[in-house]
């Protein structure tokens, strides 16, 4: 019998995958354990989190879940890590994966209210400098008080309606006419400056918003998962955590939405674009048509999702129960008195979450092998004993680095766990627990958008189908994301090492 060979498991057992991915599932399955056994597991465990970088730096080509759990599942069943260690690190940060499961999808039910708020933001104000900071500064208080990635969610939805919308008119379409008729003649063909045009004023919206979400992501506990994980470590409620943040988060705000009218100002870094007249009024008459046929249960569905983030406020500001919680209790709010009562009708709102929640317990699988090699020991040791007034800034950088290329959610749950070990220890004072803690947050959010790769509202940006039809590529979207990491970045390290 003819024995299979690696091209040819990789051929027959992985399916269409690239090559690039074939060749690298058959280099972890095969070489990790002849490393485990010539390294030793401390090397070997520092292969393994190098390649889980290298997972996630990798994202637009596959998602991080199948080759990340891969590593994960081989780590335990090498020794680097136990389920017993992974089942702990899961534990301690349920109430992160509550906050997937039901506040994502608590907003998704909420989608309309916010695409209403963005549409009357971007047809209400005409001036472009205006427009982008309504949309910087909107993002940023929705992130929040919201997830981020539903907050881009929406405005991706903004943004490829109004494509489709001036696509049907300039292709010859009418949306006020059910019964479209007429050769569909290609928009690639027609009003080619008015396109090109509007594709970039899209493109300055989008990037304005995206880093919108970060400058409101690092704020509170529910702007981003790892903010709840470095919450339950430190037993921050939602106010003392906006309020710990402050003394960082809120220069740094000030500081981004001062970069995002400077850049409109300038047309620095292709910046600057405004809305063609003639697209601008082909929106404005289909939101006047919107308005029109808009029915008394339209309405009345807006009435609940704005008392459901009325709600919504309130309960997080007063930490009235666990922040998942509180996302189911905006699910059930919003469907029972919307009429949404059927299952298949709530299973969309869960997709968007779930992967990223699959891949969350990945995480900790990788996080068990640090945890149980002692990997960062040695690094953290070293920050710990340079004197303490220059700690929170070193972690700043450290975090921020490493988050550029990879997922901030991974960074900091590493991070944040090493150093309450060190807490827990003795090693360190709580005063100086805190400091540090303070310092990952805003360390791994805010320098984070210099990627796709360290932001999921960037990456989700990067992979939605609108990003190709306003060419929003890998590289323009690091180039246009630059002046924000530059000011951001560096505004955070003084706040971070001066102000603390």
């Amino acid at each position: 019998m003819q024995g299979i060979s690696l091209s040819s498991f990789s051929q027959n057992f992985l399916g269409q995958a690239p090559e690039w991915y074939k060749i690298t599932i058959v280099a972890f399955l095969v070489f990790n354990p002849l490393l485990l056994v010539a390294l030793g597991p401390y090397v070997t465990g520092w292969i393994i989190v190098v390649e889980f970088i290298f997972t996630l730096a990798m994202a637009l080509k596959c998602y991080p879940l199948q080759p990340g759990g891969l590593l994960a599942i081989e780590s335990v069943v090498m020794g680097m890590t136990t389920p017993d260690t992974i089942r702990t690190e899961v534990f301690n940060a349920f109430p992160v994966i509550l906050l997937l499961m039901f506040m994502v999808a608590g907003i998704y039910f909420m989608k309309e209210l916010l695409l209403f708020t963005f549409t009357k933001i971007l047809l209400k104000i005409r001036n472009k400098a205006g427009i982008s900071l309504l949309f910087s500064f909107v993002s940023a208080v929705l992130s929040a008080f919201l997830d981020a990635l539903t907050v881009t969610a929406v405005v991706i939805s903004v943004g490829v309606g109004f494509y489709s919308v001036y696509h049907r008119v300039a292709s010859g379409k009418n949306f006020r006419d059910e019964h479209e008729h007429g050769e569909d003649n290609s928009i690639e063909d027609l009003h080619r400056s008015d396109l090109e045009q509007f594709r970039a004023f899209l493109r300055n919206l989008l990037m304005h918003a995206a880093v919108g979400t970060a400058l409101g992501g690092v704020c509170t506990t529910v702007g981003e998962p790892q903010n709840l994980l470095i919450a339950s470590y430190t037993g921050w409620n939602f106010m003392e955590f906006f309020f710990r943040m402050a003394p960082v988060t809120m220069p740094v705000l000030v500081a981004g939405l001062c970069t995002c009218a400077l850049l409109e100002k300038t047309h620095w870094f292709e910046y600057g674009a405004k809305i063609p007249e003639r697209v601008r009024e082909i929106l404005v008459e289909f939101d006047e048509h919107e308005s029109e046929i808009r029915t008394g249960r339209d309405k009345a569905r807006l009435v609940i999702q704005s008392i459901a983030a009325a709600f919504l406020v309130f309960a997080l500001a007063f930490h009235v129960a666990e922040v998942g919680i509180i996302g189911l209790s905006i699910i059930v709010i919003q469907t029972a008195f919307n009429g949404v009562i059927e299952e298949h009708q709530l299973g969309h709102a869960f997709e968007e979450a779930l992967p990223f929640t699959a891949l969350l317990v990945v995480f900790f699988g990788i996080v068990g092998v640090i945890e149980d090699q002692h990997l960062f020991a040695g690094v953290i040791n070293y920050v710990l004993s340079l004197p303490v007034e220059v700690q929170p800034g070193m972690f700043y950088i450290a975090n921020g680095l490493l988050s550029a290329i990879s997922d901030n959610v991974f960074v900091a749950t590493v991070y944040i766990g090493e150093v309450f070990t060190a807490y827990e220890s003795g090693a360190i004072t709580r005063e100086q627990f805190d400091l540090l803690a303070i310092a990952i947050n805003t360390g791994t959010n805010i320098p984070s958008v210099a990627t796709p790769n360290g932001q999921a509202a960037f990456l989700f940006l990067l992979t939605s189908s609108l990003a190709p039809l306003i060419r929003l590529s890998y590289m323009k979207m690091v180039k246009m994301a630059l002046p924000y990491t530059i000011v951001m970045g560096i505004t955070g390290w003084l706040c971070v090492t001066y102000v603390l």
